[in-house]
């Protein structure tokens, strides 16, 4: 039976000389602390912050009516809404097999 000494199993580990313990902790306690205070800063900026608005002005070219159905280039409470949405609608659906239709029974 052969006996294998542990150091040829396990071999030592070599450390580089550049970074030893107390530099490495060092290192990483400033970065951390680094860290910590970036993210306290921006809790702190985001508290501070006013979120106010201010009415808008309907005289203004460039403010526009807010609220609901008032970004919708058409007018859902109207009597016919329901008929004018479906014939949008399947035009929309059934011009492509209308025009390939067409094409197809056209004459060369």
């Amino acid at each position: 039976m052969i006996v294998i000494p542990p150091l040829l199993l396990f071999p030592p580990v070599t450390r580089s000389v550049d970074c030893f313990d107390h530099l490495c902790l060092a290192a990483l306690l400033k970065m951390n602390a680094a860290t910590a205070l970036r993210a306290r800063m921006a809790t702190s900026f985001v508290a501070r912050r006013g979120f106010s608005t201010t009415r808008a002005q309907l005289g203004s070219p460039y403010h526009y009516a807010e609220g609901p159905r008032s970004n919708i280039p058409f007018n859902p409470l109207t009597k016919f809404f329901f008929f004018r949405y479906w014939a949008f609608m399947i035009t929309g659906f059934g011009a492509p097999f209308a025009i390939a239709v067409w094409q197809t029974y056209k004459t060369k």
